[in-house]
């Protein structure tokens, strides 16, 4: 049932929109008239850059170029559970799935939200974000897709931030993926792996491989929504008809509720007219499932995987914590 708090859905069709984007032009250099790093003098591109922030916050317009929609505060649970699933997916890499996965899951769980990362994809990018060694693991998501003897909760562990579990992977994963062809309901068998632990949880994010092969699709047949991150970039937009296609496909065979449940905008870069453009044909092909949250470049990201923590808790009053944490608000209100 649709909330006041949900976005309106664009009219067409998210296949047609995003076949649309195959058509998006984007502007040649003699177009950009000095708006690209390196052009002008420095001062004057940061004195616009400030004059057309202030105008924006004045005139409450975000970053996509819509009027920013008041998103309200958390409310506190009583009780946690069952946890809704959303898959972090794309297939081209790159584009902050792994990022996203943890420090959204950090914010969420800084609204009083228990939740579970799982690390589905085998380069174990995920568990080296939360300062764990996948290498070191006797253990992973892999034994408990592949051995009966092997319980999810053999395999959880605890993270360092507070309310935030983990799921780990490693190279291992690669072999499931094989292994799976031969078994009866392959798609199904995350789907399965997760059912024991879903009334713990009130959010189990799972961050997908850069592929759309069979665990990308177990991810989707388990999960409730997709979150796509897109990176503010003209090839990112190229390969989203293909995610969407996959996504309806899973959608009409094996998971009729699995729906998108928004496109996260990443690396977006303020500065430059070609981000602007790229953001402004992916709001103009998804309209409100766009988030009005974005993500923009900032050298404190490579830092946080460094770390082994979220942005949330090693820089928390940074500007993408920030961003985070309104992205939280904006998935908990839909």
């Amino acid at each position: 049932m649709s909330t006041p708090n949900q976005p309106e859905r664009p009219a067409a069709s998210a296949g047609s929109a995003a076949a649309s984007l195959s058509q998006a032009r984007i502007a040649t250099p003699a177009n950009h008239d000095g708006d690209e790093p390196g052009e002008g003098p420095r001062l004057s591109r940061a004195e616009r850059a400030r004059a057309r922030a202030k105008e924006r916050e004045e005139s409450g317009i975000g970053p996509t170029g819509r009027p920013l929609r008041e998103i309200p505060e958390p409310q506190p649970l009583d009780h946690h559970g069952p946890a809704k699933v959303l898959a972090m997916c794309n297939q081209k890499g790159g584009v902050g799935k792994t990022t996203s996965t943890i420090n959204l899951g950090a914010a969420l769980a800084e609204c009083g939200r228990r939740v579970l990362l799982v690390d589905f994809d085998p380069q174990g990018a995920l568990s080296v974000g939360l300062g764990i060694q996948p290498h070191e693991l006797d253990q992973t998501v892999y034994n408990v897709i592949m051995e009966r003897s092997v319980n999810i909760e053999d395999v959880l562990r605890k993270t360092r931030v507070d309310g935030v579990d983990l799921l780990p992977s490693n190279i291992d994963l690669s072999a499931a993926e094989v292994q799976l062809v031969a078994e009866v309901g392959r798609e199904h068998t995350l789907l399965r792996v997760l059912r024991p632990v879903m009334n713990d949880y009130d959010y189990v994010l799972v961050d997908c491989q850069p592929s759309l092969g069979l665990l990308t699709v177990n991810a989707l047949t388990a999960a409730d929504g997709v979150i796509i991150p897109l990176e503010c970039e003209f090839f990112s937009l190229r390969g989203v008809a293909l995610l969407i296609d996959t996504i309806e496909k899973v959608q009409e065979r094996l998971n009729p509720k699995l729906d998108i449940t928004g496109i996260l905008a990443t690396m977006y870069d303020p500065r430059t007219l070609h981000s602007k453009e790229v953001m402004a044909r992916v709001v103009e092909a998804f309209g409100d499932t766009v988030f009005d949250t974005v993500i923009n470049r900032t050298v404190r990201f490579p830092e946080t995987t460094v770390a082994g923590e979220p942005i949330t808790t090693w820089a928390p009053k940074s500007a993408g914590a920030a961003a985070y944490r309104a992205l939280a608000r904006e998935v908990i209100a839909r």
